[in-house]
């Protein structure tokens, strides 16, 4: 009788470990047959995501100012060029050297399809924080797409093409007469991605005697996220069509650096802030 039971326990554990080793063998195998044929024959979408899809070299703020302050002080920059076309700057396309470009564009830096509505929404947004930062008076009118034009363009290091900026330039028309400019801006140029600006004309309330270039500079190095400036050391007093000036040096990168200058023409009253090389 005990004899008996040991073999029906024997053949209680035998049977599952014959299953389970019968399984490991023939499962697998009968199981992508099973998926082979629920595959076959059908059309099947996956959604998935392309390497590097949407990704964009993202350049500092420091990188910004000095690439746009390369294509702006070194290009005798072509107004109206159709959309599409290169200005170059300094040494010739393909040579060493300073090679900066501006090119005239139809899409933002998503590559996404944009018109000059977009431009003046913004603009007038950053004028308020230009406001707020001390940068202008009050008084100065917001940008009214009636009387302005907006072209967009990028700026870019053509030796690096990943390296460039974005920018709406924001300019009051020629085409209307009679528009009165006190207390407008003049001509903007404007990061396309945040909308910070990063040189600006207008025509304001101001005397150059109340403008303090210094506060006006750090404050400005302060809205876009600069290091602080320092003064330029020796300085043409013939640099500029005005004698009511004072630059500045900006940190631009590793081994770069950026132009800033405050001024002021005296008789139309417009004050500035621009950068250059």
């Amino acid at each position: 009788m005990a004899a008996g039971m040991g073999r029906g326990t024997n053949i209680i554990f035998v049977v599952p470990v014959a299953l389970a080793v019968a399984l490991s063998v023939w499962g697998p195998e009968a199981l992508s047959g099973y998926q082979d044929r629920s595959l076959l024959g059908k059309i099947h979408r996956q959604e998935t995501e392309a390497s590097g899809e949407g990704y964009r070299y993202e350049l500092s703020a420091a990188e910004k100012v000095y690439v746009l302050s390369q294509a702006l002080g070194s290009v005798s920059h072509t107004e109206g060029g159709a959309a599409g076309s290169l200005v170059f700057a300094g040494e010739p396309y393909g040579e060493a050297g300073g090679d900066y470009a501006f090119i005239t564009n139809q899409k933002n830096p998503s590559g996404e399809n944009v018109s000059g509505e977009a431009a003046y929404a913004m603009c007038s947004r950053s004028l308020r924080e230009l406001k707020e930062a001390g940068l202008l008076p009050e008084s100065v009118q917001e940008a009214d797409p009636a009387f302005y034009d907006a072209v967009l363009y990028s700026a870019i290091d053509v030796r690096e093409p990943r390296s460039y900026v974005a920018v709406w330039k924001l300019s009051l028309s020629d085409r209307i007469r009679g528009v009165r400019k006190e207390n407008r801006l003049m001509e903007v140029y404007m990061d396309a991605d945040d909308g910070k600006i990063y040189e600006f004309y207008a025509r304001t309330e101001w005397e150059w005697e109340e403008i303090d270039p210094d506060a006006i500079a750090r404050a400005w190095c302060a809205y876009l996220g600069l290091e602080n400036p320092s003064e330029c050391g020796e300085v043409n007093p013939l640099a500029e069509a005005t004698p009511y000036f004072k630059k500045y040096v900006v940190p631009g990168g590793p081994e770069e650096r950026t132009v800033m200058t405050v001024g002021f023409y005296e008789g139309i009253r417009e004050f500035f802030v621009k950068v250059s090389w």
